[in-house]
């Protein structure tokens, strides 16, 4: 059974096993010789014995529990080697110290190595390891970071952590000095000492070592410390995962308005151009685009700028903030913005905000009994086909002038007690009071022909450009007494309001048909004709397969020797 010893270390107790005890005497006494010639040797000293106290203090489970050989190990390991102090027998065996001259004379220029610097992390140190390796600014490897992850889609991630795992930390005083490509010298090392403990000594002379002491003494206490430093070290790196997602959307974002500035923005200057003329047809603020696209860029950029700047300050703690001066001109510049959209997009609004329509009637020279025959027409300067179809669109007429064109008409077939019919046409349209829609509506260019019998209908209207975009439609009623007949042409059935029961009738079969128009209802006269002799041809055809399939059975069900007779009968 090895002995123990109790030491006091720092203002801390521990119970030290008897080897234990002799290296750790001999270590300290080597860096103890090694340091007597520099000022503040003693404060150092203060200094490394109150570091080796507090991993003694992180490794101990429990009051009672005494630092074994392999703790000092570790602690060692972490503290740096008895090499890293150019004292290498020092440790065992008591021989006069080199002397400051000569340890530095020993130190030679190493290459720089990769290690990954936890002095200076944010999740795992990679950033400053490799800014030490390549002798830049960590900054710049965590914006390059970024910048890879947008351009790669989040594949770069995968490269960091790579970078996490293959690159080990530097944690020994020798791995520091190698990671900056500094000598391994007494005097770097005191340096290095020097710097990394003005914190820790401030920490460690202000630490209530009772108080320590007693939370020491409890593993209780322990299991919660370090329960809480999990738990925040969880939330700092959420914290840092949040700032890089945060900086991926928003720059994503501000690219994107960047480029959607400079393509719309830019169309102004490009002439007349067939997006432009679309844009103006829709406008009705006669803004230029140009100023529209700035003002787009700056009250949604500016907000997501300031997104990126708090990414930014979630991964990088010390960066500095932006000027007051800043601050309250890109407030201004989007207040300003903001009102600007706000008074366009409330001008573009009251340019709709009214319905007005224009009525026309004509007679139809028809009677109780007569047919009329409905169809629609089509123009080939627009298109060879008509048929129904929403919205509006730009055109050439047959002057190569440029025309809004549309095939958005719907036909209403109602019955009328009257002894004649009639045709009402309702062109609609919107602006900005109820004269201004009207007028517009009234600007609609749509034709139809009246030829005896016939009703011929065209199958679109135009307008002229400078009425614009105004939800410009047709409505077409056509009033027939009862007792007539009505034949509709097959191009006319995708113009028949959806609200109307003749568009259900019609869309039986979606071909031209024969109807008697009845008292508020229509009566298609071929449509069971139609019927019967699809379904007589179905039955034609269904017979022919049954034969098909029984002459099919028989020939399968002939025996060979009859197969044979019959081929020598037929020979």
């Amino acid at each position: 059974m090895n002995k123990t010893v109790n030491i006091n270390l720092a203002g801390i107790s521990f119970h030290v096993d008897e080897d234990a005890f002799g290296k750790l005497s001999r270590y300290l006494d080597a860096i103890r010789r090694s340091l007597k010639h520099d000022e503040g040797s003693e404060e150092i000293m203060q200094d490394i014995e109150a570091r080796i106290a507090e991993l003694f203090s992180e490794k101990v489970e429990g009051s009672t529990q005494v630092i074994t050989l392999k703790m000092l190990d570790d602690v060692i390991e972490i503290m740096g080697q008895p090499e890293d102090y150019e004292v290498d027998d020092e440790i065992f065996e008591d021989v006069p110290p080199h002397s400051k001259a000569d340890e530095k004379a020993r130190g030679t220029s190493r290459r720089k190595q990769l290690f990954r610097d936890l002095d200076d992390k944010y999740i795992s140190g990679v950033s400053s390891g490799i800014g030490h390796f390549l002798g830049i600014d960590a900054i710049w490897i965590r914006l390059l970071w970024v910048l890879l992850v947008v351009a790669g889609f989040g594949s770069p991630i995968l490269v960091y952590i790579l970078f996490w795992i293959l690159v080990p930390p530097a944690l020994t005083t020798s791995d520091k000095l190698k990671m900056t490509g500094e000598p391994v010298n007494i005097s770097n090392i005191e340096r290095k000492f020097k710097e990394g403990f003005d914190n820790v000594a401030d920490r460690v002379k202000n630490v209530d070592y009772d108080k320590y002491g007693n939370k020491v003494k409890t593993g209780a206490s322990n299991f919660f410390d370090s329960l809480g430093e999990v738990i925040v070290v969880l939330f700092k790196i959420f914290a840092k995962l949040i700032g890089v997602l945060i900086i991926i959307v928003s720059l994503t974002t501000i690219i994107g308005l960047v480029i959607g500035f400079f393509t719309l923005g830019s169309i102004d200057f490009w002439g007349n151009t067939e997006i432009a003329e679309k844009i103006a047809m829709v406008d009705t603020t006669n803004a230029p685009i140009w100023l529209m696209a700035l003002l787009v860029f700056f009250v949604v950029g500016i907000p997501f700028f300031a997104l990126f700047v708090l990414g930014l300050k979630l991964l990088i703690s010390n960066l500095k903030s932006m000027s007051s001066t800043l601050k309250i001109s890109l407030i201004v510049i989007w207040a300003l913005s903001l009102i600007g959209l706000t008074i366009l997009g409330i001008k573009q609004a009251t340019e709709q905000g009214y319905d007005g329509n224009y009525i026309e009637e004509q007679a139809l020279a028809l009677n109780t009994g007569d047919t009329l025959h409905l169809s629609m027409r089509a123009d080939k300067q627009f298109s060879y086909k008509v048929g129904r179809s929403s919205g509006l669109e730009l055109k050439y007429n047959q002057d190569n002038k440029r025309v809004i064109y549309s095939n958005d008409i719907s036909i209403n077939i109602k019955s009328t007690k009257d002894s004649t019919g009639k045709i009402v046409i309702e062109k609609t349209a919107q602006g900005n009071n109820n004269l201004d829609a009207k007028k517009r509506a009234e600007a609609i260019d749509y034709r139809f022909t009246i030829n005896n019998d016939n009703l011929i209908l065209d199958g679109f209207f135009t307008t002229n450009t400078a009425n614009k975009y105004r939800d410009q439609q047709i409505e077409i009623t056509v009033y027939l007494p009862e007792g007539t007949i009505l034949y509709s042409e097959e191009n006319t059935n995708s113009y028949y309001g959806y609200n109307s029961d003749f568009k259900e009738l019609s869309n039986w079969d979606n071909d031209a048909h024969y109807y008697s128009v009845l008292k508020n209802k229509f009566e298609c006269l071929d449509c069971q004709e139609k019927e019967e002799i699809l379904q007589e041809n179905d039955s034609l055809e269904t017979i022919h397969l049954e034969k098909a399939s029984d002459t099919v059975e028989a020939i399968q069900n002939k025996t060979w020797e009859e197969q044979v007779q019959e081929d020598l009968g037929n020979d």
